[in-house]
């Protein structure tokens, strides 16, 4: 009976070892093709970003059809500093609402203060205790 349970016992850890191996191969491939997926999304970004270059100024050239081309290209560069600075304010605004985790340091306050509150100098002697301060340091005879 005892060799059937530490055979049931060392077959369950077998299977178990098994398991975790498993799970530890799928995560690692999961892992691997979300990078591979990870990295195509920035090769595309990147590829977007350059592509508005173009963008720009195939707009440039579609307003040349009817106005100087100098025009064109000059409404085209005063449009994208206006974007800019839309985009540039809105972000602005967000950033400028960003706070300081307010409950989490009144926390680590109260943590700090029941901490410090706990632990109270020792003076074994009754003589009162060197008030902190610099320290003069020794003289060298």
């Amino acid at each position: 009976m005892g060799k059937l349970v530490a055979d049931a016992t060392s077959s369950m850890s077998t299977m178990i070892r098994g398991e975790i191996e498993l799970a530890k191969a799928e995560i690692t491939q999961s892992v691997k093709q979300g990078a591979v997926g990870a990295v195509f999304f920035i090769i595309a970004g990147v590829v977007a970003l350059f592509s508005l270059w173009f963008f720009w100024f195939m707009i440039a050239e579609i307003l040349s059809i009817w106005l100087w081309r100098w025009l064109a290209f000059t409404i085209v560069f005063v449009a994208m500093l206006l974007m800019a600075a839309v985009f540039g304010f809105l972000g602005w605004r967000k950033v400028k609402k960003v706070k300081a985790p307010e409950h989490t340091i009144a926390e680590l306050n109260q943590t700090k203060q029941a901490l410090t509150g706990a632990v109270k100098p020792h003076n074994p002697g009754g003589y009162p205790a060197a008030a902190p301060g610099p320290v003069a340091p020794l003289e060298r005879r």
